[in-house]
């Protein structure tokens, strides 16, 4: 078949466009599939991508012990009470208390990683006596509980730990012989009926003193927590100085704080 001039020139025409396209495509695949180029994509790629790591757990505080260390005198023994670390020998004290209970000390400040600092009843009151822990005359056990008694709210409050287990309204000293303030410990849990119809069901010794007591009294001057034969006065200024509960009140202290257990009063 023959050909026209017109279209030989339009066929060649074509053949040229479709030439340069070939090269056109051809260098930008060269360009897209550049070394360089990959590099670079892989690059930005990882820089975006959120990365997962392995998350390092935080450390635990250390746990703090909320509980409250006792030094219990070993039966057939004596414990030197000193009037301060390494100082002079004050008291000796023995294995039972002067109602009969085995002794435990409540500790209140340590010194040096070896001398402990307690409380009891012959001292006196705000007076601590220091035993050296390294002997081998007491063994140790500790409690959560402790008691703080505020005056002024005529409450006494039971701590365990950090939380308080129990609110109790007493009785407090009356004017003239006031309960004094301090730092005590609970020294005995007695029977009241053994003591007379005055201490109620129970009675908690503590390691405190009354200086203060009213004129003709005969019932010592040992501090206590005990139950009463008038309940309407727990709550009032009622006693020598001793602090009034109710029977159910004591019965939770009784089952609840050994002997050893640390008592704050204060104003």
């Amino acid at each position: 078949m023959t050909r026209s001039p017109l279209h030989v020139l339009v066929l060649v025409t074509f053949l040229g466009a479709l030439a340069s396209a070939l090269m056109v495509f051809t260098r930008v695949r060269e360009t897209s599939a550049s070394p360089a180029t990959e590099v670079a994509v892989v690059e930005r790629w990882t820089t975006d991508r959120p990365v997962r790591r392995a998350l390092t757990p935080k450390p635990r505080p250390p746990r703090v012990d909320d509980r409250f260390l006792i030094a219990h005198v070993r039966p057939g023994t004596t414990v030197a009470l000193r009037a301060s670390p390494s100082g002079p020998v004050v008291r000796r004290v023995g294995a039972w208390t002067e109602f009969g209970s085995r002794r435990a000390l409540s500790v209140v400040r340590t010194a040096n990683g070896r001398w402990l600092g307690v409380t009891s009843p012959e001292l006196g009151n705000g007076t601590l006596g220091w035993i050296d822990a390294r002997q081998g005359a007491v063994r140790y056990s500790r409690t959560p509980i402790r008691l703080e008694i505020d005056l002024s709210r005529r409450q006494l409050t039971v701590h365990e730990g950090r939380n308080v287990a129990r609110r109790m309204t007493v009785g407090i000293g009356r004017s003239g012989s006031p309960t004094p303030t301090g730092r005590f410990a609970i020294t005995d849990k007695l029977p009241g009926a053994d003591y007379g119809p005055y201490y109620g069901r129970y009675i908690l010794a503590l390691s405190g003193r009354q200086p203060n007591l009213p004129a003709g009294w005969t019932g010592g001057d040992r501090l206590a927590i005990h139950g009463t034969p008038n309940p309407a006065g727990i709550g009032n200024p009622v006693s020598a100085g001793c602090l009034h509960a109710s029977t159910e009140d004591l019965s939770l202290l009784m089952a609840t704080a050994p002997v050893g257990t640390p008592v704050l009063i204060h104003a």
